[in-house]
């Protein structure tokens, strides 16, 4: 088995069970396809869905999945592939290494934020949508093409209407 479930900083999390290549993939989100209705005002509020999709979201599998953290410092990656959300190394990672990744590359949805704490020295804080990153941490996410199409779309749309403004 590639990853296991044990104590993290604050709560449980997800380790490599062996060294990780950088590339490699790490797991398949397996949970329910869910609309934003079925989240919105349900017991799925707090069970950190993964937008996929605008108002499309995969729900919790019951799975190792499930215990991804977040970090803004992340050491995997999220890629939509073939309807797959699939989870895959951005660094080599080493045996006994939590696996994190950083959840804005998955967020467009303008209407959910958290509070961070993942201690990494480039902790921003706060959770937010893709288009809230920094502009050197957007740019670094979209040549490891870990930034969806669906957050693209109107990341791609701002980012000419500013390269216009800014001409």
């Amino acid at each position: 088995m590639t990853l296991i479930l044990k104590q993290s900083k604050n709560e449980k999390g997800i380790f490599a069970n062996r060294d990780l290549k950088k590339g490699e993939l790490i797991t398949i989100f397996q949970g329910k396809v869910l609309t934003y209705d079925d989240i919105k005002d349900s017991s799925y509020e707090d069970e950190h869905c993964i937008q996929i999709g605008k108002g499309l979201y995969i729900g919790p599998s019951g799975k190792l999945d499930d215990f991804i953290n977040h970090s803004c410092s992340p050491n995997s990656g999220i890629k939509l592939i073939n309807g797959q959300l699939k989870l895959v190394a951005i660094n080599n990672i080493n045996k006994g290494e939590e696996i994190r990744w950083d959840y804005s590359t998955s967020m467009n949805e303008k209407h959910w934020e958290m509070d961070c704490s993942c201690g990494s020295k480039n902790c921003r804080k706060r959770i937010r949508d893709f288009r809230c990153l920094p502009k050197k941490t957007q740019e670094k996410y979209l040549k490891l093409g870990i930034a969806p199409s669906y957050v693209l779309q109107d990341f791609e749309i701002k980012r000419h209407i500013q390269h216009d403004i800014e001409k």
